[in-house]
């Protein structure tokens, strides 16, 4: 499954999605209306998986020739809530296809 850059960056993406919105959902409210404050444990586990996600997205950039607004707006995706899910929905059939090696 993660022998191939497409999966690989698909899984970060969706996991550092999900940590994410964890981090936002869990991590703020609990520490808010609780004395359980997850913030810091949801807030390292979401910095490795976003530093993780930007290395995969700069490989995808140079194995499958993205431009310069695709490649923006994959890193404009890693900031936003349901970024990921979205950038990977609207995207899936350009992005993630094999430049042709005349394209190259």
């Amino acid at each position: 499954m993660l022998s191939n850059p497409v999966s690989r960056f698909l899984l970060v993406s969706r996991l550092e999605g999900v940590s994410f919105l964890a981090l936002l959902l869990l991590g703020s409210v609990l520490s808010r209306v609780s004395d359980i404050d997850l913030v810091m444990p949801l807030g390292i586990i979401h910095a490795v998986l976003f530093i993780a996600y930007v290395l995969l997205m700069l490989d995808m950039r140079t194995k499958f020739a993205w431009d310069g607004k695709t490649t923006g707006l994959a890193f404009l995706a890693s900031v936003l809530p349901f970024g990921p899910f979205v950038f990977e929905a609207k995207m899936k059939d350009r992005i993630f296809i094999e430049p042709s090696p005349a394209a190259a």
